[in-house]
């Protein structure tokens, strides 16, 4: 008796895509919990859309010499070819002024400069690869943070006395900061507070527990069409050149011949 395997063959104008390569690619995609067939069609179909790029570039003859890209990373012949066939095919025209103008003017809220921020902290270390000594790490942070809220004037003196962090010796005091500088979680507890106040949970983060205090805050002004009309030029520019690039795969699958999968089919 012959058992069917758990994904069907998959092939492309006569091309088997090897099982393993699904496997693998299938990794790179995300899929809900317990439905591990989405993460295999959506690899399939990555795989199938290289393999249709690769081919179509051999059949014009192009050739490519490979690039050195981010990290020191080289691409591989295969990555080079398919570039120099969509650098071939896809030819996107820079976005009028008139047409940034309107996305910003649309909504100029959007393109603020950083906020800023002065804040303190009080460092409750903890190893984050150890079980042990984390229970603790977080009762001691609870009741510290008791004690400041009781007692404000005790925040600095905490900080010297019981802080990991350096700054403690000033303190806590962190100094000024802009967004994006500091911890994700850290960041978004200061966010919430005005001026003066201490954060009401001790946030957690990969050094430990903090109590946070916010020393002051500065809403990031709003910045002139000037200033953000490079970063929009480049933004509309990569939404231009993604639908060009959807629109030449559409083709080529249009065009080829697929078995063993239904292409856009995303589904469990």
């Amino acid at each position: 008796m012959s058992i069917s395997p758990l994904f069907p063959t998959v092939t492309v104008n006569g091309y088997e895509i090897p099982s393993a390569a699904i496997a693998d690619e299938a990794q790179n995609h995300a899929a809900p919990k317990g439905k591990p067939g989405i993460a295999w069609r959506k690899g399939a179909q990555a795989l199938i859309i290289r393999h249709l790029l690769l081919e179509a570039a051999r059949a014009e003859g192009l050739a490519s010499e490979p690039m050195t890209q981010g990290e020191g990373r080289i691409e591989t012949e295969e990555e080079a070819l398919i570039r120099a066939y969509l650098e071939a095919k896809i030819d996107v025209e820079s976005p009028t002024e008139a047409a940034l103008r309107a996305v910003y003017d649309a909504n100029p809220t959007l393109f603020r400069a950083p906020d800023l921020f002065e804040a303190s902290h009080i460092l409750i270390g903890v190893d984050p690869e150890a079980d042990e000594g984390a229970k603790q790490a977080q009762n001691l942070a609870a009741n510290t943070l008791a004690e400041v809220k009781a007692n404000p004037r005790l925040f600095a003196d905490k900080a010297r006395t019981i802080s990991a962090c350096p700054s403690g010796k000033s303190g806590g005091l962190l100094g000024q900061h802009s967004s994006g500088d500091l911890d994700p979680d850290f960041e978004a507890a200061l966010k919430d507070l005005n001026a003066g106040e201490v954060y009401p949970d001790p946030v957690q983060s990969q050094f430990g527990y903090h109590i946070i205090r916010c020393d002051a805050k500065a809403r990031g002004d709003i910045l002139p069409f000037e200033a953000v009309k490079p970063r929009l030029m480049r933004a509309a520019e990569q939404r231009s050149w993604a639908k060009a690039a959807n629109a030449l795969a559409d083709a080529l699958v249009e065009k080829a011949e697929i078995e063993g999968i239904k292409m856009g089919q995303m589904a469990a």
